[in-house]
């Protein structure tokens, strides 16, 4: 979310609120830490903003600094940090003023949290304490997570370090001048703030009917927590705050970047730890049997997207609030209209890659470099993975019942490099868009969309690629499934390999390291323009440097390949920069190596 949302999004954010008003601009008013612990209301505003800046991007942004796509935006930040001006005092990707901000309202409100007057009834009082102690320690490990994927590697000094952790709040009188944890010290802070967070919140918030007192938890229970008190405040007005399923999930997530090749030196977390963390959030949905048949398309879920009265969509681990409005800054429309073919009003900002189109198999499950594929070089797109036609808009590809010609040969300005706002690559976005949407502006449709933060098959591919480094494709440890039966089912939802029984992933079954690059593929696939890909290639220690690549179609049967984009990385920046003015400032702040 950009910085210049967070103030109207801290309106926004009082949708989450268990109990009316509980959100006020706290932080705008200079109350008293007195006055905070008799009005519950000021004392939230603090947990509020580490919630209305959470670290999600809401739109597809960051691919395009990736080998999956680039963008025809030549003012874009992306472009000139992929063209080599990536550095500690310009860096796009920098994620340190937004979190260590949250952070530092985070343990405010921590500091106050057990002294505020919550309610008058001491169970009831007890209860507050419990959740929103339980959302603060989450959120921080959530906040510090996302600030050691961007800043954390290796020091000048050779040693793996994470950041500085502040787990108390800071005021004049601190030392500001502080020295940065180590990265296994930090994934081990991040996961006690989890595990707290896990022991105090209620796995979902849903409201318990007469006849189910027995669902309260002992400890309030025995205290005579009324019902409607738990309801008040465990219910279901508490619906997308911080649960106890979306901590374990973030733990996870935690635990997977901590044992990837970047890091698993010195994360002090193992493949096995990393694996069965992640199990314990699938095997609430009961494993790879409650895999959604529809998880991969999930934003072309209408139905649910605009009547969510029929329940939330079984992919989804955690979303935002649904809007469907029409400002820049909303996901209503802007998406559309920023990424539809100029023919259909849009900008074509996001352009896919030749790379990623080529990275998508056979339906029959082979790559396209293998001889087994069946694959047209004439005919490319013929017999692809399904994933494919979902993802990406290519040459001669049907929306919103209009033919997009992508190739020179066109007469619109769909055609490769037409115009500012055509494609660079051949190929334009579809994942992510609702085709029922109009960006034009004498019609200017918007429709429902909601920011997904955390998906079931992101914790499903997870878990097999820990699952795998831990005990190969096969193992499942204690388990009951596998890495191997989890790239299955994703394969089979998405309709490769399905009538053939996927000769090509059972070949690759028997062997780790082919293994993983099938997890690793499928990863790119199931989730790509949703800002990872940026985050795994470097936790991957991927080179960034592979040129962008797209196609010309010169006739309707004639693809000539070119090269788009050269990217400029060098192999350092597989860890982020600390900010060049903070480095300056603090001499006990060690920069990463070569920046």
């Amino acid at each position: 979310m950009k910085l210049k949302n967070i103030f109207l999004s801290a309106v926004l954010v009082s949708a989450l609120c268990a109990c009316d008003d509980m959100f006020k601009p706290a932080i705008e008013n200079n109350h008293s830490e007195e006055a905070m612990l008799k009005e519950p209301d000021y004392a939230q505003g603090l947990l509020g903003y580490a919630y209305a800046i959470l670290p999600y991007e809401t739109k597809s942004n960051w691919d395009v600094a990736t080998d999956d796509a680039v963008t025809n935006d030549k003012s874009s930040g992306y472009i000139s940090m992929s063209l080599g001006s990536w550095s500690s005092d310009n860096n796009p990707m920098s994620q340190w003023d937004a979190r260590k901000c949250a952070i530092q309202y985070i343990n405010l409100f921590l500091n106050v949290v057990e002294r505020v007057s919550w309610s008058t009834e001491a169970t009831k009082q007890e209860m507050f304490i419990d959740k929103l102690k339980g959302e603060a320690y989450a959120l921080r490990a959530l906040h510090y997570y996302y600030l050691l994927m961007a800043h954390g590697g290796y020091g000048t000094s050779g040693t793996l370090l994470g950041v500085p952790m502040l787990m108390e709040p800071e005021n004049g009188a601190s030392d500001f001048n502080v020295a940065r944890n180590t990265f296994a010290e930090c994934v081990a802070l991040m996961l006690e703030d989890l595990n707290n967070a896990i022991d105090l919140l209620p796995t979902d918030y849903v409201d318990l009917k007469v006849g189910e007192e027995g669902k309260i938890p002992a400890k309030y229970r025995e205290k005579g927590a009324a019902l409607g008190a738990y309801n008040l405040v465990f219910g279901a007005k508490a619906k997308n705050r911080m649960s106890g399923r979306i901590a374990e999930a973030i733990k996870a997530q935690v635990a997977l970047l901590a044992v990837s090749p970047a890091f698993a030196d010195g994360s002090g977390v193992t493949s096995e730890e990393a694996a069965n963390y992640a199990a314990v959030v699938l095997k609430r949905i009961n494993g790879v049997s409650g895999m959604d048949p529809e998880g991969h398309k999930w934003y072309i879920n209408t139905s649910y997207l605009d009547d969510l009265g029929k329940g939330d969509i079984a992919e989804i681990v955690w979303r935002g609030d649904r809007t469907n409005g029409k400002d820049s800054w909303d996901m209503g429309l802007d998406q559309e209209a920023s990424n539809f073919a100029p023919t259909l009003y849009g900008k074509g900002r996001i352009n896919p890659s030749q790379n990623l189109v080529d990275a998508f198999p056979m339906e029959n499950g082979y790559p396209i470099t293998d001889a087994r594929s069946g694959y047209d070089p004439v005919k490319p797109y013929a017999g692809r993975d399904p994933r494919l036609g979902a993802y990406v808009i290519y040459d001669g590809s049907t929306y919103k019942k209009a033919t997009i010609t992508t190739g020179s040969y066109g007469s619109t300005d769909d055609a490769i490099n037409r115009i500012d706002a055509s494609t660079r690559t051949g190929y334009y976005l579809k994942k992510l868009l609702r085709e029922d949407c109009d960006p034009n502006p004498s019609t200017s449709l918007a429709q429902y969309h909601f920011p997904i933060r955390i998906r079931y098959t992101e914790i499903f591919l997870a878990y097999a690629e820990a699952a795998n480094q831990a005990w190969g494709p096969t193992g499942s440890g204690s388990n009951g499934f596998s890495a191997y039966d989890v790239i299955k089912a994703i394969r089979q939802r998405a309709g490769v390999g399905k009538t053939n029984g996927d000769p090509y992933l059972e070949s690759v079954k028997g062997n780790k390291d082919q293994f993983a690059e099938l997890i690793r593929n499928e990863r790119r696939l199931e989730l790509c323009f949703e800002n990872k890909r940026f985050w795994d290639m470097r936790r991957w220690k991927l080179s960034l440097n592979e040129a962008v690549k797209g196609v010309d179609w010169k006739t309707p049967t004639t693809p000539t390949y070119i090269e788009v984009e050269k990217r400029q990385f060098s192999d350092y920046q597989c860890y982020g920069p600390i900010p060049k003015g903070e480095v300056d400032k603090w001499s006990n702040l060690e920069q990463n190596k070569g920046w």
